[in-house]
């Protein structure tokens, strides 16, 4: 049987996906990828999938070229007739659907990981951008040989609520998973306290928020150590540049790391790690990676968010437009080691109930075969 993966990069697929698509493959599955050209392609063939390029933009939306991604998918489905396909973000998930019927493909899965950049805006524009996305859902999602798959279960009530997706094709899968062997509870390590903000460099993820509670935590505790986690992204509206960042290393005192692929080891020589998004997560993989870790996590108050960190318990939660109370977070995980060691605690014990890769690979494979079965 063909399964194709429709995702707008690559590197995300190898990121969040891969254990889905190696179990595939070891289930007998000839899976092939598609994706945006230029985006970490070359290494798929090395775990042994087979990758189509079709043009896709994560950001822009021109209409010429939302029309040649749908062309396009249609083509490919023609093409390769899948037996089931699994698309992944808005648009594989809008214009895939929508493909997908037109080229009679006999099952779909689709994953929303999460709202996007497109739901964490303001204004007049954002908020009629969410209503043309909110429209191309209901009528993307109408078919009946399809399964929607949500990280969170707020996403997931909403898109019910909305009747964007019934009941029974909505079904809640925790998030990519993470790798229980690989991101282990280690003892934190020897002081000075350091903070970090494992993320793409986008604003919406918190990034400057971040730099500003650091910069005011410096003056009281100017050995405490305040680190950013991963490399610019261009594709993303809300992007910081390599200047931006530079100039909060100077004006803060933090420290950009870059992109980083041992984010393992980074998230261990840490005492804290800090999320303050105001991005629509879907479910954080980088705070699956933290509990995991055994690390107390400070985190927006937001959707997805919330699946993780559970207030007092796993770490502490604030407001995402409120740097104060970040700061105060921040300040009060950086002073106790006592909290920072209980959030620890429950934070892997929830990781191993609830969030193992093993866990999602398998209920998703379930849906596959309830959809493959009918």
């Amino acid at each position: 049987m063909k399964l194709l993966y429709v995702v707008n990069e690559a590197q995300f697929f190898l990121s969040h996906r891969l254990p889905l698509g190696l179990e595939a493959l070891a289930r007998g599955f000839e899976v092939v990828v598609v994706t945006a050209p230029g985006t970490g392609e070359e290494r798929l063939a090395q775990y042994g999938f087979r990758h189509i390029a079709v043009d896709m933009s994560r950001s822009d939306f021109i209409l010429m070229s939302e029309i040649r991604t749908y062309r396009q998918l249609c083509e490919v489905y023609r093409a390769e007739q899948p037996d089931l396909v699994h698309h992944v973000t808005i648009k594989p998930v809008v214009y895939g659907s929508f493909a997908a019927r037109a080229a009679d493909v006999a099952t779909v899965v689709n994953a929303v990981p999460g709202m996007g950049f497109v739901f964490s805006r303001g204004g007049v524009l954002a908020a009629a951008r969410r209503s043309f996305v909110n429209l191309l859902y209901r009528l993307a999602l109408a078919p009946a040989n399809m399964r929607v798959i949500f990280q969170n279960s707020e996403d997931m009530r909403s898109f019910i609520d909305h009747r964007i997706v019934p009941r029974e094709r909505a079904v809640l899968i925790r998030g990519a998973g993470v790798d229980l062997n690989e991101f282990v509870r280690t003892s934190e390590p020897d002081e000075p306290v350091t903070f970090v903000l494992p993320s793409r460099m986008i604003r919406d993820k918190g990034v400057v928020r971040f730099a500003l509670a650091a910069g005011s935590l410096r003056r009281d505790f100017p050995e405490w150590r305040f680190w950013l986690a991963g490399g610019v992204d261009p594709g993303n509206p809300a992007a910081l540049t390599e200047q931006e960042l530079r100039d909060l290393e100077m004006r803060y005192g933090v420290t950009w790391l870059g992109h980083r692929e041992d984010v393992a080891q980074v998230i261990r020589d840490c005492h804290v790690v800090c999320l303050p998004t105001s991005y629509r997560e879907g479910l954080p993989k980088v705070l699956l990676e933290a509990a995991a870790s055994g690390r107390a996590m400070v985190a927006s108050n937001i959707a997805g968010c919330r699946e993780v960190v559970t207030e007092g318990v796993t770490g502490l939660l604030v407001e995402a437009d409120d740097i104060e109370g970040l700061r105060q977070a921040m300040q009060k995980l950086g002073e106790d080691p006592s909290l920072r060691e209980r959030c620890a605690a429950a934070a892997r014990t929830k990781a191993e109930a609830v969030f193992s890769v093993e866990d999602v690979v398998e209920h998703t494979f379930r849906v596959y075969q309830e959809l493959l079965s009918t």
